[in-house]
């Protein structure tokens, strides 16, 4: 795993761009999570999602699965090999699993996520040596950001309670 130490302009770049999804959420009153899934080779945002699990009620609809669904149809095929998702929290394991099978290179993570991480917080889906595909892993990039947004959000929550 690669850290905050050796941050490439493109990695803070794109991270800022998930930030931005991880905002809509934010203001759609979800949890604020977001993810871009760039095409590594032309440096082109194919996918874009945020959280939207309460506003479309259904468990599916993590920022991770709608981006990988529009990069799908952006790129014309399930496979998203010489892509990078970039996501504002540590994939859960549907989404981790979901990111193996799309044959992502790279995952970029911001903040890591203790109750569900499946990057190396709690597990490690990505790279398990078992399956068919392992995904490269880089993590911190905004990491203070993105959780002081989370922050914000649950206590904003719990006030409203």
């Amino acid at each position: 795993m690669e850290s905050i130490e050796t941050v490439k302009a493109e990695d803070l770049k794109f991270m800022k761009e998930a930030m931005k999804q991880a905002k809509k959420a934010y203001e759609a009153g979800e949890v604020p999570i977001g993810c871009v899934i760039v095409e590594t080779a032309t440096g082109k945002i194919v996918g874009r999602g945020y959280n939207r699990r309460n506003t479309d009620k259904t468990t599916l609809a993590h920022a991770e699965i709608t981006a990988i669904k529009k990069a799908s149809k952006a790129m014309g095929d399930w496979r998203l090999e010489g892509c990078t998702i970039y996501i504002t929290l540590e994939p859960c394991p549907m989404c981790a699993g979901a990111i193996v099978q799309a044959r992502v290179d790279r995952c970029v993570y911001a903040a890591p996520s203790d109750k569900a991480g499946c990057a190396g917080s709690v597990v490690n889906l990505l790279n398990e040596p078992s399956f068919n595909h392992q995904v490269e892993i880089t993590h911190g990039i905004l990491e203070e950001e993105s959780q002081a947004m989370i922050k914000k959000f649950f206590k904003e929550l719990r006030e409203r309670s």
